[in-house]
C-alpha cells in the first residue's frame, strides 16, 4: 500500500469535515465583525482606509494585532481541512478545546480585554459569538 492510500484510508469522518467547515465559517464571521469594529476605531482617529490598508493594518498594526489569534485558528483549520497529512480526532478536539479556551478564558490579556469589551459593545459580536459557542459545546 503507498502512502497516499493509507492517507485515504485514515480520511476524516464527514461529521468531523462538518464541524471544522461550520467552526471556520462561525470564525471568520466573527473576525469580519471584530474587524469592521477596529476599522471604525481607527478610522475615527486617523481617517478612512481602503482595503489595501487595512490589510497593511491587520497584518503590522498593534492595535489589530490582537485578531491575529482568531486568524491563526482559521488558518490552522485550512491546514486540516486541506492539508497532505491525515488529521487525527485528537488533533481536532486540541483545537476545539484550544478555541473554547481562547473564547471563555484566555490566557492573553490583551485579547481577554479586548474581546469582552466588543461583546459589551457591539450586538453583532454577540451574536456571532453566540454561534461560535454552540459550535464549541457540540460534542464530537
Amino acid at each position: 500500500m503507498t502512502n497516499s492510500t493509507s492517507a485515504k484510508s485514515e480520511v476524516l469522518p464527514e461529521p468531523d469535515i462538518a464541524r471544522l467547515h461550520a467552526l471556520r465559517l462561525s470564525l471568520l464571521s466573527l473576525h469580519h465583525g471584530l474587524l469592521e469594529m477596529e476599522r471604525a476605531s481607527f478610522e475615527e482617529k486617523f481617517g478612512r482606509v481602503n482595503s489595501g490598508e487595512l490589510l497593511q493594518l491587520v497584518l503590522n498594526h498593534a492595535q489589530f494585532a490582537w485578531l491575529r489569534m482568531i486568524s491563526a485558528m482559521v488558518v490552522e483549520i485550512d491546514e486540516m481541512l486541506n492539508g497532505d497529512e491525515p488529521v487525527s480526532p485528537l488533533s481536532i478536539r486540541s483545537l476545539f478545546t484550544q478555541a473554547r479556551k481562547l473564547f471563555t478564558s484566555s490566557d492573553n490579556k490583551e485579547f481577554r480585554a479586548r474581546y469582552q469589551a466588543a461583546l459589551q459593545d457591539e450586538p453583532d459580536i454577540v451574536m456571532a459569538h453566540s454561534e461560535v459557542m454552540k459550535l464549541l459545546r457540540k460534542k464530537a
